[in-house]
């Protein structure tokens, strides 16, 4: 398994793509959270996948170009097998307005899978769509790595 960041390059070798969209915490808002993607990309080595996985966060803050990144993020997600949306929805810290965006994008893809705890607030309009489509759903980050998994691997 191979994991890229925004600022990484590229070296794309794996037939297996996943790409972990969902809120990303902001350092620069207060209060500063944790990012949730460390724990997904444990939660891959534990079921043992054998492909990439992309996220978008910047390793160097310093050299954060936001239309690179949004260009990044759009080249990313057209590539994937498979968008896992994890939305761990707290509307002080990590309201994921661009995460709603992005799944009115995606929703209807047939390469998504969601997941959201079932404290995240502000979910059912997403969940409504999701049940309407088709998607598969988890309420827990490991049981969305794994639904993301098999999408992947059934490709």
């Amino acid at each position: 398994m191979r994991v890229f960041h925004v600022d990484d390059p590229l070296v794309d070798d794996a037939e297996k793509r996943i790409f972990l969209a969902g809120p990303t915490p902001r350092p620069w808002v207060e209060p500063i959270v944790s990012s949730w993607r460390p724990e997904a990309i444990r939660l891959f080595e534990q079921f043992g996948f054998d492909g990439n996985i992309f996220i978008p966060e910047s390793r160097d803050l310093e050299t954060f170009n936001w239309e690179y990144q949004v260009d990044w993020e759009d080249e990313q997600m057209n590539a994937a097998d498979c968008i896992l949306f994890w939305i761990p929805r707290v509307l002080e810290t990590m309201p994921g307005f661009t995460t709603n965006v992005e799944w009115g994008r995606w929703e209807n893809s047939g390469k998504v899978v969601l997941g959201s705890p079932p404290e995240a607030k502000k979910m059912g309009y997403i969940r409504h769509y999701a049940k309407k489509h088709g998607v598969p759903i988890a309420d827990t980050l490991k049981g969305t790595v794994n639904l993301a998994i098999q999408m992947a691997n059934s490709i």
